[in-house]
């Protein structure tokens, strides 16, 4: 299927690995013009390089996400360069679990503040599209009440309403706006790889959860966030896509 996404003009956060990193591949696969950042510059080099070597049209920078003046400057700075943004992923999480102020402001900051800063930076653009999208990766965790209680599971369910709000006040300009909300997703050198190497009984526990047997993969999740980019989903917006193997067993009306 052709998800009419070539010479798309698309901006990934976090797009060096995991998730982030699936849906740059993707969407580069599928011929649009992808900028992505991510805070090592080591990483955003070296794929950068990888995906110019198979032809894809990218570009990258190294930012922390939380920095306002960077996030802004980047985005503008893309947008000036490829001529205009189609599309915004805005998948960075600091994966701030855990009691103390510290993990609620850092989690405030990048987890939602940076989806609102590159929203706001991208929109005059965004206006001039006539495809425009907007996909937050948000989580099972904003959801429901698991392990991730707090910080991390309170900011997730404040984007998934972000965008639905979003979605509604934009509709009229022909601008989408959606969440894709993963379950555990397992790569190497991820949270769920290092809890198999370091709470071996955390990690079973929570594997144990999935019905399908496994956790999610970075290409799964990446799917659902494509898919719901591309110009084929023009009626889908406001729109919280679980994409979970069915882990949790909230029904959403």
């Amino acid at each position: 299927m052709d998800l009419q996404l070539k010479g798309r003009k698309a901006l990934v956060t976090g797009g060096t690995k995991g998730i982030g990193g699936a849906v740059v591949d993707l969407l580069a696969a599928e011929g649009a013009r992808v900028a992505f950042c991510a805070r090592s510059e080591d990483e955003v080099l070296a794929r950068v390089d990888a995906l110019a070597a198979t032809g894809a049209e990218v570009a990258g920078r190294a930012l922390d996400v939380a920095d306002a003046g960077a996030l802004a400057a980047w985005v503008v700075d893309e947008a000036t360069e490829a001529g205009g943004i189609d599309i915004l992923v805005a998948n960075v999480s600091a994966l701030a679990i855990g009691p103390g102020e510290e993990n609620w402001r850092t989690a405030f900051e990048v987890d939602l503040m940076h989806t609102v800063r590159m929203v706001e930076a991208a929109m005059p653009y965004l206006e001039e599209s006539d495809a425009a999208s907007v996909v937050a990766v948000s989580s099972v965790s904003g959801r429901e009440v698991d392990f991730a209680t707090g910080s991390y599971g309170v900011m997730k369910a404040a984007l998934a309403h972000y965008m639905a709000g979003l979605a509604f006040d934009l509709a009229a300009k022909g601008i989408r706006a959606n969440t894709v909300s993963p379950g555990n997703t397992y790569f190497e050198g991820g949270v769920w790889h290092g809890m198999e190497q370091n709470n071996k009984e955390f990690f079973d526990s929570a594997l144990a959860l999935n019905p399908t047997g496994r956790m999610g993969t970075p290409e799964e999740a990446a799917y659902a966030v494509v898919m719901l980019a591309s110009p084929l989903a023009s009626r889908i917006s406001g729109t919280n896509l679980v994409a979970d193997g069915a882990l949790t067993r909230g029904v959403q009306l």
